[in-house]
């Protein structure tokens, strides 16, 4: 699997590269700042870019601007944000940019490489990998749609963002999985939207219905 990373940071950026290099992908490029990343993106299209929020010049959102212009010109290209900061504006642009293939890590609550190495790969294949720190700074912009949940379903809301599946959302909250299909259910219903089995798609659906 290719792929190409977007870092500034020497030491990290080096890390990144020999793991994700010696756990079965393909490390196509090392960018420290946009340009390079746009070239490299552009000689040697990847299968999926890993990249930090803020680079040079500014250190504010460079590394987001570039991952959204990254999507529009390679329409589906897996973009896995892994950054120390939730860039609300640009966060909530990257996830409206499509349904499939997205992810944005905090790196200080990553707390295990296997963890890393499979969000990477869940995105490449086309999933949804979010933080649940990143959600909670995001609906809490436009939270009057979530007044409409109860504490249980805002948890269920939380785990379905993480990209969890019933099973695995039952599992955490010591629930049956006939009790996360009913609280799902009452999600969609108290937000007005459909229903549906497809756990990353009714990720982005809510983000998108709350006007992220």
């Amino acid at each position: 699997m290719r792929v190409v990373i977007l870092e500034d940071n020497p030491i990290l950026a080096e890390g990144l590269g020999l793991l994700l290099g010696n756990s079965g992908f393909e490390v196509i490029g090392v960018a420290t700042d946009v340009p390079e990343f746009e070239a490299l993106i552009e000689q040697s299209p990847p299968e999926i870019a890993v990249v930090d929020v803020r680079l040079p010049p500014t250190f504010t959102d460079e590394g987001l601007r570039a991952a959204i212009e990254a999507r529009r010109k390679r329409p589906g290209l897996p973009v896995l944000v892994f950054s120390q900061y939730v860039e609300e504006v640009y966060a909530a642009e990257l996830l409206a940019s499509g349904s499939e293939g997205i992810g944005y890590l905090l790196k200080d609550r990553v707390s295990r490489v296997d963890e890393f190495l499979e969000a990477v790969r869940r995105v490449a294949a086309g999933g949804t990998v979010l933080d649940p720190e990143v959600v909670s700074q995001l609906m809490v912009k436009r939270n009057d749609p979530l007044d409409r949940l109860t504490p249980r379903e805002r948890e269920v809301l939380a785990l379905m963002a993480e990209g969890l599946g019933n099973a695995a959302i039952a599992e955490k909250l010591v629930i049956s999985e006939g009790a996360v299909h009913k609280h799902v259910g009452n999600v969609f219903l108290k937000l007005d939207l459909p229903p549906t089995d497809s756990g990353h798609r009714r990720v982005l659906a809510v983000l998108a219905h709350l006007g992220l």
